[in-house]
């Protein structure tokens, strides 16, 4: 079954509902400081090198570096409602975190202000025209100081074609039933979530994408961004222990640096 995606489907999406349907991985504390582990063992950060938590949401990763003693650390998203959020949680827990909206495009931020870019869980390929993905890309390598470093979090092509299921049915609680169904076409997974309540009917019907990337295409999309020393890491991190996650269950990481 096909149906249409919205180019700018992004732009609605990530709000108190999302937080709800995807909180098995977007709210789980354990899953997060695991990704936390990852990210300072593999970057080997200093506490005191500017981080951007790009396409952050709302900064649970920044957060938890902040519990560990990080300084510096920014979140960019879309959404005001995950920034809010952010903001929210940072001031009730006391931790130095700065939350900015905007388009990760073209974010508007100085250059070469940071050391390390994190982008997280899926946080791209989420346009269907290569050449806005690859904008992202181009705005990475222009806020990095030289010599630092992208770190970038996505799904695993070969896992998710090989485990790819048309559709999936989770409850989020006894009220709030999430169907989704899925078609693949070109690495494009195309998805429609229909979310009902037992108490109120269907409370949202919405369509998205995420691209997928093999090893060989995200290194080539990096290199002409500038980027060198770039490794992928494959089944970095399974969370089949957490459930069926969908395009969130198995992970590759890219890394790549700014060269000097």
């Amino acid at each position: 079954m096909k149906f249409h995606v919205n180019d700018n489907w992004w732009q609605d999406i990530f709000d108190e509902i999302y937080l709800l349907t995807d909180s098995r991985s977007v709210c789980n504390d354990e899953l997060t400081r695991q990704e936390v582990d990852f990210i300072e063992q593999t970057l080997k950060v200093k506490k005191n090198s500017p981080i951007l938590d790009l396409c952050g949401g709302q900064g649970r990763h920044s957060l938890e570096l902040a519990r560990r003693g990080y300084k510096n650390l920014t979140v960019f998203d879309y959404s005001t409602c995950l920034i809010e959020l952010g903001k929210k949680q940072a001031g009730n827990d006391k931790l130095k975190v700065n939350f900015i909206q905007g388009d990760a495009r073209k974010t508007g931020l100085p250059d070469e202000q940071y050391e390390f870019v994190l982008v997280m869980a899926s946080s791209f390929g989420y346009f269907i025209d290569e050449n806005e993905n690859k904008a992202i890309l181009n705005e990475i390598y222009r806020l990095l100081k030289l010599g630092g470093h992208l770190l970038l979090d996505l799904t695993d092509r070969d896992f998710c074609i090989q485990n790819f299921k048309p559709e999936s049915i989770h409850n989020v609680d006894e009220d709030i039933h999430v169907k989704r169904e899925r078609f693949l076409e070109n690495d494009v997974i195309y998805s429609r979530e229909i979310i009902q309540s037992r108490k109120k009917g269907t409370i949202r019907d919405s369509t998205y994408c995420i691209r997928l990337y093999s090893p060989d295409l995200i290194t080539d999309l990096l290199l002409a961004s500038g980027f060198t020393w770039i490794d992928c890491q494959r089944d970095f991190m399974n969370r089949k222990s957490f459930g069926d996650l969908g395009c969130m269950t198995n992970r590759m990481v890219v890394t790549g640096c700014k060269r000097c």
